[in-house]
Parts: structure tokens; C-alpha cells; sequence
């Protein structure tokens, strides 16, 4: 199991942004959104581009490149071109601190 990785404090964000942090060399998206922190892959599945730049639409994020969307609390993918989810990364506040970690290799 990979540690916990602090990302940013709890009121560091608005809702609607989000900020990127590397975890165990993997780019990762921690988004705000309704008061509630959620974390997936800044990777699209369809080209492998960073997708946290994308428009947010409620809780989807649309890809930049392409358009495809992808639902930012689970990292299902919504519409094409994309077909695989987005992996969605376990995400805890500890101390005041929004955590993530990886947990791909559990």
C-alpha cells in the first residue's frame, strides 16, 4: 500500500477547481466540487492527455482535445470518444489536509 500524499489544505480550493499533485509518478486531479474533495487520473482514456484544464460541467469533467466526459466523483467515462473509465484515486482529510493516495498496486 502506497502512503498518503497531502495535496492541499481543506479550504485551499473553491468549488469548481482543482489542483494537480503527482502520486508515486502518477499525475492526479483533485477536484472541489459541492464542498466535497474527489480525485481521478489527469489522463483521458481515449489519447492519454491531461484532462483537469477540461471544462467542468457539474461533476463531469470534458476532455479538452476531444470531448469526452467523464464523471469527476467515480471517474466513469460518460460519452465518447473515450470508452475506459478513468481510474479514481481513494481521497481522505487528515488534520485539515486533503490526502490522496494510490491504490492501484493494493
Amino acid at each position: 500500500m502506497t502512503e498518503w500524499v497531502d495535496v492541499c489544505g481543506q479550504n485551499a480550493l473553491a468549488d469548481g477547481e482543482n489542483v494537480v499533485v503527482e502520486v508515486d509518478g502518477t499525475d492526479v486531479a483533485v477536484f472541489r466540487i459541492e464542498g466535497c474533495y474527489y480525485a481521478i487520473e489527469d489522463a483521458c482514456t481515449h489519447d492519454g492527455a491531461e484532462i483537469a484544464s477540461g471544462e467542468l460541467d457539474g461533476d463531469q469533467i470534458i476532455c479538452p482535445r476531444h470531448g469526452a466526459r467523464f464523471c469527476v466523483k467515480t471517474g466513469a467515462v460518460l460519452s465518447p470518444p473515450a470508452y475506459e473509465d478513468i481510474h479514481a484515486f481513494p481521497l481522505r482529510i487528515e488534520n485539515g489536509k486533503v490526502q490522496v493516495r494510490d491504490d492501484r498496486w493494493d
